[in-house]
């Protein structure tokens, strides 16, 4: 069954790549694998996926210790400082810093670890005031800069949640206006690499815009657990 949904998605990859220009191997596709059990990230790990994405840091932690697999684990939720602990041993990509006090402690963890740990800015583009993230370009900046200057902190991008709406135009602005961050980081010396945008409903889109990882989890594995 996710063997089929993921067929159908990189069908649908490969068209909105084609639309843009783009290279399908530049899109990393992560399974949202949240509130999932083991069985069902064995049956996408056998379909061909290796990216997973967790959003509580105590079930990326189980997972990872239950699941032996060759598997690359994203911690895509918000992410408290008491639950970092949790976090930094497992996961390849935290997708969501979007404070000096969480980069202080990731590095921090990352060090015990012996680790470099990557890390993407959580920017809030459309100031919706329920979502987390940094809403200024001077913030983000800012926040950039302090991270080169951390031993444990590999910074690799930006990510971004569009508002869910049926609305393209508001979609499409909403991942347009991360890429124009992401181009202006890039314009300034940074060499960012990835840009996280794009969920189940609007991923063509996000795809369309420039993002080199989506989030996927209802299209795959169906409605979420609950």
């Amino acid at each position: 069954m996710i063997t089929e949904k993921f067929k159908i998605v990189n069908d649908n990859i490969e068209r909105a790549c084609k639309l843009a220009g783009r290279n399908p191997s530049d899109v990393k596709l992560i399974a949202v694998s949240k509130t999932k059990p083991a069985e069902m990230i064995f049956e996408a790990y056998e379909a061909g996926l290796i990216h997973f994405g967790e959003n509580k840091a105590q079930e990326l932690r189980d997972k990872a210790a239950k699941i032996d697999r060759n598997i690359v684990w994203h911690f895509i939720g918000h992410l408290q400082t008491n639950k970092v602990k949790y976090v930094v041993k497992d996961a390849e990509y935290i997708h969501a810093a979007d404070s000096k006090k969480i980069i202080d402690e990731i590095n921090k963890r990352a060090a015990k670890e012996e680790k470099s740990q990557k890390v993407l800015l959580e920017v809030n583009v459309s100031g919706e005031e329920t979502k987390y993230g940094l809403r200024t370009e001077d913030e983000i900046f800012e926040l950039t800069e302090y991270c080169l200057k951390q031993t444990n902190i590999d910074l690799q991008g930006l990510m971004t949640m569009a508002p869910f709406t049926d609305d393209e135009k508001i979609i499409r602005a909403a991942f347009s206006g991360l890429k124009q961050y992401f181009d202006k980081l890039n314009s300034n010396g940074f060499n960012l690499k990835e840009l996280s945008m794009g969920m189940s409903h609007d991923y063509e889109i996000a795809i369309e815009e420039g993002a080199t990882m989506i989030r996927l989890g209802t299209v795959l594995f169906g409605a979420r657990n609950r």
